[in-house]
């Protein structure tokens, strides 16, 4: 019964092919009404998705005729097929089928799984650009071709064992590492042969995939491409909204390495967007200040064109993260200048490890941001701050944030110190002896460095000091690390016994 109603509706929409479906404003392509006609059967919540999507009811022709700041289709020309239809189900997943490892017929099309970010630039074709600029799109890479953050990685990720008086560690599988650290950073979505499937609809091929499912922002996709627009832009609907909300950011930026969204919701700016979001409109483009919203969100911060009342350009949309930023508060070990390639790898610091500072706090400067670049991209980031906060409000803000990473670096420099004594005497292996992630005293130095210093410069730069900066995994807790570190020193010192 099932099959004769689905085959039903299919032809119903086989007839009306080209016309709008569910009050659409937009027409809709013949191929795209054979998707709907099944999937809104199959997969109703996918198909409804989309009906909510600005790309169901404009299509690109309607969008290039926008001019100024309203417009968000950046492509100068869209194929002449796309042009004059909706943005549909076919217009994504049967674009460029040569291109994509996972194209597959199916009901007479070669329909591709994966919509990856070089099909969205044909029409994003700016922002797609700025994407492949950005470290977010090489998450993968930087994480996979590091050895040394493998090797964090493996002492994080892997399957403990104890043996012969020591623990050691198996590797991680693929699919620990998709659900773990990978799905942020994105997987390799490869295509490992097909498989039949029997469904309402019968017996279908499909490609099966490996590293799927998944949406990490560094994804390496079919096509060959680095990256995941619905990282943020969800699919089906790809809402500006969503993306303009903290709570979008907060799937990988939560902590407590990346503590961003809990320190933004201690934040005066979180309280305020806690309180008065009801009344603010997330969807213009370009955003006004103080009329759309009053207090900053990731977005503003990061990404968003932004305008005042009058019209002046606050910000231009960026989706290169980095453009607003001069220092990477998140420390490797200290924090440090942003890195001029968004392809982390190639960095080497003095000690020849691929790191953006060595041991003893100083920088791998060949690789990272000058004092010139980094005040151009600091002016670019206060720009947002001054639409809101006078002058003399902002640099004090941004002196204590300097401060705090001054300071924060010299705490972290302290505790590497105690560890590195550890390692002359003997009392733990360190570089080019072992691992310097898997022994109880480094675990120790680790949670100085990538957990507490890293909370208080994020609750630095962001506004949410006070208690979250002390008491939350802040300085307190910093504090209690390095005092920790070196009761253990006195108490090897004092045994003058080497640890197993």
């Amino acid at each position: 019964m099932q099959i004769r109603v689905f085959f039903a509706v299919w032809a119903l929409v086989l007839i009306a092919g080209g016309s709008t479906v569910q009050g659409s404003e937009a027409p809709i392509s013949d191929a795209t009404a054979e998707c709907l006609g099944c999937h809104e059967i199959f997969h109703p919540g996918i198909v409804e998705d989309w009906h909510s999507a600005r790309h169901s009811v404009v299509t690109p022709g309607e969008a290039m005729t926008v001019e100024g700041l309203e417009r968000k289709l950046s492509a100068d020309e869209v194929p002449d097929n796309l042009r004059e239809v909706a943005v549909g189900c076919a217009e994504c997943h049967t674009l460029r089928p040569e291109a994509h490892a996972d194209t597959f017929e199916h009901n007479g099309y070669d329909v591709h799984v994966v919509v990856s970010p070089d099909d969205c630039k044909t029409c994003h074709a700016v922002e797609r650009k700025q994407y492949s600029e950005n470290i977010m799109a090489h998450a993968y890479g930087n994480l996979a071709r590091n050895t040394l953050y493998q090797d964090l990685q493996e002492k994080i990720l892997g399957t403990p064992r104890y043996g012969e008086g020591a623990i050691h560690y198996e590797p991680s599988d693929a699919r620990t590492r998709a659900d773990a650290c990978y799905y942020c950073h994105g997987t390799v979505v490869g295509v490992e042969g097909t498989e039949t499937r029997s469904t309402d609809a019968g017996d279908l091929d499909f490609p099966v995939l490996s590293g799927w499912p998944n949406q990490g922002v560094g994804r390496i996709n079919p096509d060959g491409s680095a990256g995941s627009c619905s990282a943020c832009h969800t699919r089906h609907a790809f809402s500006i909204e969503m993306a303009r909300k903290p709570h979008t950011c907060k799937e990988c930026h939560v902590g407590p390495d990346v503590p961003a969204y809990k320190v933004y919701s201690a934040s005066k700016h979180g309280n305020i967007y806690s309180a008065m979001r009801e009344k603010w409109d997330f969807t213009p483009v370009p955003w006004t200040v103080g009329t759309d919203f009053t207090a900053p969100t990731c977005a503003v911060c990061h990404i968003s064109l932004t305008v005042t009342p009058d019209g002046t350009v606050v910000n231009e949309r960026s989706h290169r993260m980095t453009d607003r930023l001069g220092w990477r508060i998140f420390g490797l070990i200290y924090a440090h200048p942003e890195p001029k390639s968004p392809d982390t790898t190639v960095i080497r610091n003095a000690d020849g490890l691929p790191l953006p500072t060595d041991f003893g706090g100083g920088t791998a400067s060949a690789f990272l941001l000058n004092e010139e670049q980094m005040a151009a991209h600091r002016d670019t980031m206060q720009s947002t701050c001054r639409a809101c906060h006078d002058t003399s409000w902002v640099q004090g803000h941004f002196q204590r944030l300097d401060n705090t990473i001054a300071r924060s670096n010299e705490s972290v420099k302290t505790a590497t110190e105690i560890l590195q004594k550890a390692w002359e005497q003997g009392w733990a292996e360190g570089p080019g002896k072992g691992s310097p992630f898997d022994e109880a005293v480094e675990r120790k130095w680790m949670d100085a460095w990538l957990l507490y210093a890293n909370n208080i410069r994020f609750v630095s730069a962001m506004a949410g000091g006070g208690d979250y900066g002390v008491f939350e995994d802040g300085r307190y807790h910093l504090a209690a690390a390095i005092a920790g570190l070196h009761d253990w020193m006195q108490t090897r010192e004092f045994l003058k016994t080497p640890s197993p």
